[in-house]
Protein backbone atom coordinates (compact mmCIF):
# COMPACT_ATOMS: atom_id res chain seq x y z
CA UNK A 1 0.00 0.00 0.00
CA UNK A 2 1.40 3.36 -0.93
CA UNK A 3 1.97 5.94 1.77
CA UNK A 4 -0.47 8.22 -0.01
CA UNK A 5 -3.23 5.60 0.05
CA UNK A 6 -2.42 4.73 3.65
CA UNK A 7 -2.58 8.39 4.67
CA UNK A 8 -5.86 8.91 2.78
CA UNK A 9 -7.44 5.84 4.36
CA UNK A 10 -6.26 6.83 7.83
CA UNK A 11 -7.66 10.33 7.29
CA UNK A 12 -11.06 8.91 6.31
CA UNK A 13 -11.27 6.11 8.86
CA UNK A 14 -9.64 7.47 12.02
CA UNK A 15 -12.34 10.10 12.80
CA UNK A 16 -15.02 7.38 12.54
CA UNK A 17 -13.05 5.11 14.89
CA UNK A 18 -12.39 7.90 17.40
CA UNK A 19 -16.10 8.85 17.35
CA UNK A 20 -16.81 5.34 18.72
CA UNK A 21 -14.21 5.84 21.52
CA UNK A 22 -11.93 3.25 19.91
CA UNK A 23 -8.25 3.30 18.94
CA UNK A 24 -7.23 2.61 15.35
CA UNK A 25 -4.52 -0.03 15.72
CA UNK A 26 -3.88 -1.06 12.14
CA UNK A 27 -4.89 -0.51 8.52
CA UNK A 28 -3.80 -3.17 6.05
CA UNK A 29 -4.53 -3.29 2.33
CA UNK A 30 -3.75 -6.45 0.36
CA UNK A 31 -5.04 -8.52 -2.54
CA UNK A 32 -7.43 -11.47 -2.21
CA UNK A 33 -7.60 -12.83 -5.75
CA UNK A 34 -9.13 -10.19 -8.00
CA UNK A 35 -10.41 -8.17 -5.06
CA UNK A 36 -8.70 -5.89 -2.65
CA UNK A 37 -8.83 -6.59 1.07
CA UNK A 38 -9.00 -3.73 3.56
CA UNK A 39 -8.42 -4.93 7.11
CA UNK A 40 -9.05 -2.47 9.95
CA UNK A 41 -8.05 -3.39 13.52
CA UNK A 42 -9.53 -1.39 16.41
CA UNK A 43 -9.28 -1.70 20.19
CA UNK A 44 -10.15 0.05 23.45
CA UNK A 45 -9.31 -0.29 27.13
CA UNK A 46 -12.56 -2.23 27.62
CA UNK A 47 -12.10 -4.39 24.52
CA UNK A 48 -14.31 -4.30 21.43
CA UNK A 49 -17.65 -6.03 21.11
CA UNK A 50 -18.88 -7.62 17.89
CA UNK A 51 -21.76 -5.12 17.60
CA UNK A 52 -19.28 -2.21 17.74
CA UNK A 53 -17.24 -3.78 14.92
CA UNK A 54 -20.37 -4.26 12.82
CA UNK A 55 -21.56 -0.69 13.39
CA UNK A 56 -18.11 0.71 12.62
CA UNK A 57 -17.88 -1.47 9.50
CA UNK A 58 -21.13 0.04 8.16
CA UNK A 59 -19.90 3.58 8.86
CA UNK A 60 -16.50 2.94 7.21
CA UNK A 61 -18.14 1.27 4.21
CA UNK A 62 -20.43 4.26 3.68
CA UNK A 63 -17.48 6.67 3.96
CA UNK A 64 -15.38 4.65 1.52
CA UNK A 65 -18.29 4.53 -0.95
CA UNK A 66 -18.28 8.35 -0.95
CA UNK A 67 -14.56 8.46 -1.79
CA UNK A 68 -12.19 6.82 -4.25
CA UNK A 69 -9.65 5.81 -1.61
CA UNK A 70 -9.97 2.13 -2.55
CA UNK A 71 -10.03 2.77 -6.32
CA UNK A 72 -12.62 1.42 -8.73
CA UNK A 73 -12.11 -2.30 -8.10
CA UNK A 74 -14.01 -4.54 -5.73
CA UNK A 75 -12.75 -4.92 -2.18
CA UNK A 76 -13.62 -6.74 1.02
CA UNK A 77 -13.75 -4.76 4.27
CA UNK A 78 -12.90 -6.45 7.57
CA UNK A 79 -13.20 -4.63 10.89
CA UNK A 80 -11.98 -6.54 13.93
CA UNK A 81 -10.22 -6.40 17.28
CA UNK A 82 -6.56 -7.41 17.63
CA UNK A 83 -7.27 -10.88 19.03
CA UNK A 84 -6.28 -12.62 22.22
CA UNK A 85 -2.58 -13.04 21.41
CA UNK A 86 -2.00 -9.53 20.14
CA UNK A 87 1.48 -8.07 19.89
CA UNK A 88 2.29 -5.27 22.32
CA UNK A 89 3.90 -2.33 20.58
CA UNK A 90 2.41 0.79 22.17
CA UNK A 91 2.36 1.94 25.80
CA UNK A 92 -1.45 1.60 25.85
CA UNK A 93 -1.11 -2.07 24.81
CA UNK A 94 0.93 -2.81 27.92
CA UNK A 95 -1.57 -0.95 30.11
CA UNK A 96 -4.38 -3.07 28.62
CA UNK A 97 -2.33 -6.21 29.31
CA UNK A 98 -2.11 -5.50 33.05
CA UNK A 99 -2.92 -8.74 34.85
CA UNK A 100 -2.20 -10.81 31.72
CA UNK A 101 0.60 -13.24 31.01
CA UNK A 102 2.97 -11.97 28.29
CA UNK A 103 5.95 -13.39 26.42
CA UNK A 104 8.80 -10.91 26.09
CA UNK A 105 11.66 -11.33 23.64
CA UNK A 106 14.51 -9.40 25.14
CA UNK A 107 16.96 -7.21 23.21
CA UNK A 108 19.90 -9.04 24.82
CA UNK A 109 18.42 -12.35 23.69
CA UNK A 110 16.24 -14.85 25.45
CA UNK A 111 12.56 -14.90 26.32
CA UNK A 112 10.66 -14.17 29.48
CA UNK A 113 7.11 -15.30 30.22
CA UNK A 114 5.75 -13.07 32.96
CA UNK A 115 2.57 -11.46 34.27
CA UNK A 116 2.20 -7.67 33.93
CA UNK A 117 1.46 -6.10 37.32
CA UNK A 118 1.94 -2.39 36.61
CA UNK A 119 3.01 -0.12 33.76
CA UNK A 120 4.65 3.30 33.86
CA UNK A 121 6.36 5.49 31.27
CA UNK A 122 9.69 3.60 31.41
CA UNK A 123 8.70 -0.04 31.70
CA UNK A 124 6.67 -2.73 33.39
CA UNK A 125 6.63 -4.35 36.81
CA UNK A 126 6.04 -8.06 36.40
CA UNK A 127 5.74 -11.31 38.27
CA UNK A 128 7.59 -14.30 36.86
CA UNK A 129 5.62 -17.45 37.73
CA UNK A 130 7.51 -19.98 39.82
CA UNK A 131 8.25 -23.38 38.32
CA UNK A 132 7.55 -26.70 40.05
CA UNK A 133 6.06 -25.26 43.23
CA UNK A 134 8.50 -22.38 43.62
CA UNK A 135 7.27 -18.91 44.49
CA UNK A 136 6.77 -16.27 41.82
CA UNK A 137 9.43 -13.55 41.67
CA UNK A 138 9.06 -9.85 40.95
CA UNK A 139 10.97 -8.40 38.01
CA UNK A 140 11.19 -4.93 36.52
CA UNK A 141 11.59 -4.79 32.72
CA UNK A 142 12.35 -1.49 31.00
CA UNK A 143 10.77 -0.89 27.57
CA UNK A 144 14.29 -0.44 26.14
CA UNK A 145 15.02 -4.09 27.09
CA UNK A 146 12.04 -5.45 25.10
CA UNK A 147 12.51 -6.39 21.43
CA UNK A 148 9.03 -7.93 20.99
CA UNK A 149 6.11 -8.66 23.26
CA UNK A 150 2.92 -10.65 22.85
CA UNK A 151 0.01 -11.56 25.13
CA UNK A 152 -0.04 -15.27 25.95
CA UNK A 153 -3.33 -17.12 25.79
CA UNK A 154 -4.35 -18.59 29.15
CA UNK A 155 -7.14 -21.14 29.13
CA UNK A 156 -7.53 -21.30 32.91
CA UNK A 157 -7.12 -17.58 33.60
CA UNK A 158 -9.74 -15.98 35.83
CA UNK A 159 -11.34 -12.94 34.27
CA UNK A 160 -11.16 -9.66 36.23
CA UNK A 161 -14.98 -9.71 36.52
CA UNK A 162 -14.86 -13.19 38.09
CA UNK A 163 -12.21 -12.09 40.58
CA UNK A 164 -14.27 -9.05 41.64
CA UNK A 165 -17.40 -11.16 42.25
Amino acid sequence: MSTTQSDRLRGLIEPLVLAEDLDLEEIEVSRAGRRGLLRIVVDSDEGVELDACAELSRAISAKLDESDAMGDGEYVLEVSSPGADRPLSEHRHYVRATGRLVKLQLVEGGELVTRVLAVDEDGIDTEVPGLKGRKATARRVEFAEIAKARVEIEFNRKDKKEEEA
